[in-house]
């Protein structure tokens, strides 16, 4: 693949989820209970880097609970629309590589990354970029999406993410969903590796146990069979989970 289609610069004008209010804000939710839980601190005392924040709705929510956002994303119409639509004192948003930040170290508490390993060219990379603007005992919200998966989120073709990425190149043009397969999804030994500089507490089955408390009965109903199964299959057979949060400790 040429390099100028490592990155999917457009990714507001090809997945329309990204401008849901309802949707974003849920995701948003969740993020707020597992961190304010699990930081033990006034999340009001504490500064935000959200990771490919796209069109500024989570980082807008974030905003309400944290002492300064920060939004960056690589989609200049994404940003072009944050700016438009939300203006808050403590938010800010602007153009930004994943790979290249332009903050200096150790200048953000908490990082927000969530569904976004996949989409950059190098994910080591960013999780290094990470980790270098993170202050000694920060916090990474780290959501990930994993590579066994029988339908791929993205394009919702079965078993997409598993074969070598020609394959799946391949597989896009014959279904007529595109030419490219951008998204570089990992396993959940893979995620381990990349944030192996990082301590990790993975509230995956957590969230699982209590939608109520962690905001995600739209994903699981509690009480439901499939509320049931996913916990036995989180605890038990992990790395066939089709996601995971992590919250990803910076040591220090």
């Amino acid at each position: 693949m040429p390099e100028e289609l490592e990155y999917q610069y457009n990714y507001s004008d090809l997945k329309q989820s990204v401008f849901s209010v309802t949707g974003r804000q849920r995701k948003a939710a969740t993020m707020v209970a597992i961190m304010a839980e699990h930081l033990e601190q006034d999340l009001g005392e504490l500064s935000v880097l959200s990771v490919g924040g796209s069109t500024g709705i989570i980082d807008e929510y974030l905003a309400r609970h944290f002492q300064s956002v920060c939004g960056i994303d690589i989609d200049e119409k994404a940003i072009a629309y944050a700016k438009e639509n939300f203006q808050r004192d403590n938010l800010s948003f602007e153009i930004g590589d994943a790979l290249h930040l332009k903050h200096k170290e150790e200048s953000f508490d908490v990082v927000i990354c969530a569904h976004i390993y996949e989409h950059v060219p190098d994910a080591a990379q960013m999780m290094n970029e990470i980790y270098r603007v993170l202050r000694p005992g920060g916090t990474v919200y780290f959501a990930a999406a994993n590579r066994i998966a029988l339908i791929e989120p993205h394009y919702k073709l079965p078993l997409l993410s598993i074969p070598p990425r020609p394959i799946s190149n391949l597989y896009l043009r014959l279904t007529g969903k595109g030419k490219y397969y951008y998204e570089k999804h990992l396993t959940y030994w893979g995620l381990k590796k990349l944030v192996r500089k990082f301590q990790i507490a993975d509230y995956t089955t957590h969230v699982l146990e209590d939608p109520n408390k962690y905001e995600t009965t739209y994903m699981v109903a509690p009480g439901s069979a499939t509320q049931k199964l996913a916990i036995i299959v989180s605890r038990y057979f992990t790395w066939v989970m089709p996601n995971w949060i992590w919250l990803l400790k910076k040591p220090g």
